[in-house]
């Protein structure tokens, strides 16, 4: 388990809890991360250690794709098929190392978390089929999130956490939010974090079980 892995999970309750023989039968096998849990538990942390992997070089795009995705969808029943057409789309992963290409490297700052989010809205760049902001946020986030270096990170922008966000948090309570939205609640996260001492993605996971 990866140091990321054990450091950015403050609040989380419970894993995801998945299906995996029906995810591994849906999906190319080149896409299953190595390593990646059986047990039918996905963690935070799971994810989080295939996004170091693929920082590190030792993951494909569509293996870390794949982890997002089977934690994102959870034990939704048209999760695996939805996630199949994300990565038919983009059979040797140049669509998402582009899109991931400005937060892979070191602590993305604002401009980087921006041009990520616009590329993957982009069709002719990185859009994938099946892979909106409440999805590729997630992939954002399990990429670009640095524990410990304060200021604006990368968190997940869904219908659940827009629906009960603040207005002060500067979202709109629908899906297809712009990039300027996602940076507006990325900021206030963080004003929010240091004023409470913790780490912005606490903010995110406290939302998410407040619902």
């Amino acid at each position: 388990m990866t140091m990321a892995g054990e450091l950015t999970l403050p609040g989380e309750q419970a894993p995801i809890t998945v299906h995996p023989d029906r995810w591994r039968a849906a999906l190319p096998p080149d896409a299953w991360p190595d390593n990646f849990p059986l047990s039918g538990d996905v963690w935070r942390r799971d994810v989080f250690a295939v996004a170091d992997a693929y920082r590190a070089g030792s993951a494909s795009p569509r293996q870390l794709l794949t982890a997002v995705l089977v934690w994102g969808y959870g034990p939704i029943g048209y999760g695996p098929w939805r996630a199949a057409k994300s990565l038919d789309a983009d059979p040797e992963g140049q669509r998402l190392a582009y899109a991931l290409e400005e937060v892979s490297a070191s602590a993305p700052d604002e401009d980087a978390l921006c041009t990520a989010y616009r590329r993957f809205r982009d069709p002719n760049h990185a859009r994938l089929p099946w892979l909106g902001p409440g999805l590729f946020t997630k992939v954002l986030y399990f990429v670009g999130y640095r524990r410990g270096v304060g200021g604006v990170q990368p968190l997940i922008l869904d219908r659940v956490v827009a629906s009960l966000l603040p207005a002060e948090a500067g979202v709109g309570r629908r899906n297809g939010w712009s990039s300027e939205e996602w940076l507006a609640y990325l900021r206030w996260a963080a004003e929010q974090a240091q004023a409470r001492h913790t780490e912005p993605n606490a903010l995110e996971i406290e939302v998410f079980y407040d619902r």
